[in-house]
């Protein structure tokens, strides 16, 4: 799929920003990331509330092969084909898989002052102890 066709296609949405993400687009609303589109197809956010919409279309969820495994994305699911020719029922699965991505991204915010405490440490740069060497082992080095 190609930008140009992103456009007319997410037109009845509102406005969604398109970004060259991997091998195709990130599709995008007040800056949150609610569909992919990439070789393989077409796809949207899902969770627990969505999840059982895609099931009854007999969508799938997004998955790629790496050399050991095929790795199954269960947050994006493929878009059901009858909904590229329904403008209207597509907005309506869009509007629905951009409230799936906004409530996966209030889950992953710390909650409390525990949850602060460990983000600051994690953001907190890690300082590497200097090794002090023993000026015969310096000078030895540098003989060598």
């Amino acid at each position: 799929m190609d930008r140009e066709f992103l456009i007319d296609l997410f037109a009845d949405v509102g406005p969604v920003t398109i970004r060259k993400m991997f091998s195709g687009y990130g599709i995008s609303a007040d800056g949150t990331n609610f569909a992919l589109s990439l070789r393989a197809g077409l796809f949207f956010r899902a969770d627990e509330v969505t999840i059982p919409d895609f099931e009854a279309e007999g969508s799938k969820p997004f998955q790629y092969a790496t050399r050991a495994k095929t790795v199954v994305v269960n947050s994006y699911w493929e878009l059901p084909a009858r909904l590229f020719d329904d403008s209207t029922e597509l907005a309506q699965w869009a509007r629905a898989a951009l409230a799936a991505a906004q409530r996966a991204k209030v889950k992953k915010r710390p909650k409390g002052k525990k949850a602060a405490s460990k983000s600051a440490k994690k953001a907190a740069p890690k300082k590497a102890a200097a090794k002090k060497r023993s000026p015969k082992k310096a000078a030895k080095r540098t003989v060598r």
